[in-house]
């Protein structure tokens, strides 16, 4: 390699592992008045910093999920968390402008150094405060059989899946499969076939995960239909069938709609 093409070739490998850090701001919020039940819903937007807004992603969530985020932390971290305040409730005023922009501020800023404590940015009580109602509806959705909007839900919390477990590739597997079922069971196999290969290519040292060999099923499929090559996918499967005692394994749509049942 010459100087230039080697200087070029470190410096996309910075690139690569460079930490993804993440911003989070809370723009706005609305009273929510449900049956006999009034609640203040926060909208928050999170960014990856140095990016444009096609990297955001836009949650919603209420005051009991902030508190219930942090008393679970508390289970885990209480040694982390010993300077962390959080809003107290109010018995009154709840609802008054001056409490909501205080509360705006101040979860802005609980997140923030939530986020700044590496443990609890990759545990799992943070992702799922982060991005887990919004899968919750995507699964229902898929169970349902409206795989348009399960799809459209899952497009938009994948990014942020993805960022949030940036060290952990094999995490956002689950949902990229039920992304390849909505579009597969919509008819649109070559969207169905590229999202089933970024799955794969996480599992190829994970071949014992329960998604592995579902997907490799699939993809076979869907590669034969495609017109593609599926011999390769068949050797794997062939290859995995002689390690393993014959066992009837679910399909990829039957693992799917497991997922998040409540």
């Amino acid at each position: 390699m010459t100087t230039k093409e080697l200087q070029e070739y470190w410096k996309n490998e910075k690139r690569q592992c460079k930490q993804i850090k993440l911003l989070f701001e809370i723009t706005s919020t609305r009273i929510v008045e449900h049956n006999l039940s009034k609640y203040v819903m926060y909208k928050i937007i999170i960014l990856q910093t140095g990016s444009f807004d096609s990297n955001k992603s836009i949650i919603e969530r209420r005051y009991s999920d902030f508190e219930k985020l942090h008393r679970n932390l508390l289970e885990e971290f209480s040694e982390e968390m010993e300077d962390v305040t959080f809003p107290k409730k109010t018995l009154t005023g709840n609802f008054t402008e001056e409490i909501i922009n205080e509360r705006k501020l101040a979860f802005k800023d609980y997140l923030r150094l939530l986020y700044s404590m590496k443990y609890i940015r990759r545990s799992k009580k943070f992702i799922d405060f982060l991005t887990r109602p919004e899968l919750q509806e995507a699964y229902g959705c898929l169970r349902g059989g409206q795989y348009t909007k399960a799809l459209e839900i899952l497009l938009e919390v994948i990014g942020l899946q993805e960022r949030l477990t940036k060290g952990n590739p094999v995490a956002i597997v689950p949902t990229l499969c039920a992304i390849v079922v909505c579009h597969k069971d919509l008819e649109n196999p070559a969207s169905a076939f590229e999202y089933g290969e970024e799955a794969l290519s996480r599992l190829r040292v994970h071949t014992s995960h329960r998604y592995y060999i579902p997907l490799l099923d699939t993809m076979i499929a869907l590669a034969y239909e495609l017109g593609k090559d599926f011999l390769s996918l068949q050797e794997k499967l062939e290859e995995w069938k002689t390690k393993k005692d014959p066992i009837r394994v679910l399909t990829l749509k039957e693992l799917a709609v497991r997922e998040y049942v409540r």
